[in-house]
C-alpha cells in the first residue's frame, strides 16, 4: 500500500489521524509514525507558514491578522508542532532520524526556516544528546566512526548553516533541567555541533550578534561549574568534573582554529571600552570571557598542591596560554582580551577587595609562579606575570590587614604568607628526586594607605 502523504486534499484526516495515535502514545505505533513521518516532511514544510526571523519576536503581520491562513497551511502549522511531543522525538530519535533529515533538508532547499519548527527541533535535539546511541554521536569524527562521521548528514542538514539555526532559535537550547546532568561525552556532543554552528557564523561573515550563538558559549562555560567540589580531594584528575573541564578548553581551542582561519576583521577593537559596551563586542570578546569564567572555575581547587596544579596549570592555562599555543591572529587578540581581564580583575581589590579577584589572583600568582623566568614557553604571559607580581608586592600586606580572609584566598596550597618577614613563600616538599624542600620568595612591600578604597 502507498503511504499516506500530507496534502490539500486529506489535511484534515491526516491531522486528526496523527493526532489519535500520538495522543494514545504508543511506543510501538509511534515508532510505525515516526518512520512514516518522513514521506510528507517535505509537504508539511511546503505548505507552512514562513515568518522568517519575526516569528522569534511575536511579530504579527496586517494580514494575518484579518483572515485566517488557507486550510491546509492552518494544519500544517499544527502539525509542525503536534510532531514536537517529547514521545514522537524520542522515537525519532532512536528509530527514524530519517525523518529529522528529511524535515531539516527541505527547510534548507526551500529556504523556509521561519516555520514553526522551534519546538520539534529542541526536542529532538535534547532526545538525540540523551541517548547515547543517536546520530549525535554516531556522527562524530571519520576515524571513530567511519564514511558517517566524514558526512555527518543529519548534523549538516540541521547545525551547518547559521542562517537557519539563528531563525529556527532553539536548535542550540539545551534542556534547563537536563544539562545539569550531562556528563562529558554528552557535552562533547553538544559542543561539536555548536562549533558547527559556528563555523558557519565566521564563513558568512559574522553576519551581526547572534543570539543562538552567544546563549550557547554561556551553557558551555558552565559546564564545568562545579569545580569547587573537587577541592580537598586527591583524585580529582579521573572524575567526570575535570573531563567536562577539558571538553570546554577543547572547545574554546577549537573555535579560536575557526577565527584564526577567517583572519581578524578591521572592525574587531583590541580593547572596548566600558562605556561603549555591548555593541562593540564580537566573539573576540565572547570567547576571552569564556576563557576568564574557565579560569574562574579553576581557581575553586586551591588543594592539594598536585591536584591544584593539574587542573589550574595542565588543564587549563597550559593549554591556551604556554608553549605558543593560540599563536595566529585571532588567538593573539583572544590571549590580549584575557590578559586585559584578569589584570582588571585583580586590580579591582584595590577599590574593592573580594573573594573572586583573590581567587584569580591565587590562580595567576600559582600558574605563572612568584619568579619571572626567561624561556620561550611562557612568553605569552611574562607581561601579565609582571604586572601581577607588581601588584601583588605593592598591594598584599595591605590587603592581609584589611581582610585576611580575602587575603587567604589568594593563596593555594604550598603558599603561604610569612608576616613576620614580609614576604609570600612557595614550598615544593621533599619529593621523589628531591631530598629537600625547595622555597621560592617573593617579597612584598609594608601597608601604605592606597586612596579611594571602599569598605
Amino acid at each position: 500500500m502507498r503511504t499516506p502523504t500530507y496534502g490539500r486534499h486529506n489535511a484534515v484526516r491526516f491531522a486528526q489521524t496523527l493526532y489519535r495515535f500520538i495522543l494514545k502514545g504508543s511506543p510501538v505505533e509511534l515508532a510505525v509514525i515516526a518512520d512514516e513521518l518522513a514521506y510528507s516532511a517535505k509537504a508539511l514544510v511546503q505548505h507552512a507558514t514562513d515568518r522568517g526571523r519575526a516569528k522569534n519576536y511575536r511579530f504579527e503581520r496586517d494580514e494575518e491578522k484579518q483572515k485566517g491562513p488557507p486550510k491546509v497551511e492552518g494544519y500544517a502549522n499544527d502539525l509542525l508542532l503536534l510532531i514536537a511531543d517529547k514521545r514522537l522525538c524520542r522515537a525519532i530519535v532512536e528509530s527514524s532520524p530519517g525523518t529529522a533529515l528529511a524535515v531539516f533538508q527541505a527547510m534548507a532547499d526551500m529556504k523556509k526556516h521561519g516555520i514553526q519548527i522551534d519546538t520539534f527541533a529542541k526536542n529532538i535535539v535534547n532526545e538525540a544528546l540523551a541517548n547515547k546511541d543517536s546520530f549525535l554521536y554516531h556522527e562524530a569524527e571519520g576515524y571513530e566512526s567511519g564514511l558517517i562521521g566524514y558526512h555527518k548528514p543529519l548534523s549538516q542538514a540541521m547545525f551547518a548553516n547559521h542562517e537557519m539555526v539563528e531563525t529556527i532559535g532553539t536548535l542550540l537550547d539545551p534542556d534547563i533541567y537536563g544539562k545539569r546532568e550531562w556528563d562529558a561525552a554528552q557535552w562533547k556532543a553538544y559542543c561539536r555541533i555548536v562549533l558547527m554552528t559556528f563555523r558557519s557564523y565566521v564563513k558568512e561573515g559574522y553576519g551581526g550578534h547572534s543570539l543562538v550563538l552567544y546563549r550557547a558559549k554561556g551553557y558551555i562555560e558552565n559546564a564545568a561549574s562545579d569545580l569547587y567540589t573537587l577541592n580537598e580531594l586527591t583524585s580529582a584528575w579521573d572524575t567526570d568534573s575535570c573531563r567536562r573541564l577539558r571538553v570546554v578548553v577543547e572547545f574554546i581551542k577549537d573555535a579560536v582554529k575557526i577565527l584564526d582561519g577567517k583572519g581578524v576583521p578591521d572592525h574587531v577593537r583590541i580593547r572596548v571600552r566600558e562605556k561603549h559596551g555591548h555593541p562593540r563586542e564580537t566573539f573576540y570578546d565572547h570567547i576571552a570571557s569564556m576563557i576568564f569564567e574557565v579560569i574562574f572555575r579553576a581557581s575553586a581547587v586551591r588543594a592539594p598542591r598536585w591536584e591544584c596544579w593539574t587542573i589550574q596549570h595542565n588543564s587549563v592555562w597550559g593549554e591556551l596560554f604556554n608553549f605558543n599555543h593560540f599563536d595566529g591572529p585571532a588567538g593573539k587578540v583572544v590571549k590580549f582580551k584575557v590578559r586585559r581581564l584578569l589584570y582588571d580583575e585583580i586590580a579591582d581589590m584595590t577599590r574593592f577587595p573580594n573573594f573572586k579577584g583573590a581567587k584569580i589572583l591565587g590562580f595567576c600568582l600559582n600558574v605563572m609562579g612568584l619568579i619571572v623566568r626567561q624561556g620561550d614557553y611562557d612568553k605569552d604571559s611574562r607581561a601579565l606575570q609582571k604586572a601581577v607580581l607588581t601588584w601583588t608586592k605593592k598591594n598584599f600586606v595591605w590587603l592581609h590587614g584589611y581582610n585576611p580572609r580575602v587575603a587567604e584566598e589568594c593563596l593555594v596550597d604550598g603558599m603561604t604568607y610569612d608576616a613576620e618577614n614580609l614576604r609570600l613563600v612557595r614550598t615544593s616538599p621533599a619529593d621523589g628526586l628531591r631530598r629537600e624542600p625547595a622555597y621560592v620568595y617573593l617579597e612584598l612591600d609594608p601597608a601604605s594607605p592606597v586612596p579611594d578604597r571602599e569598605d
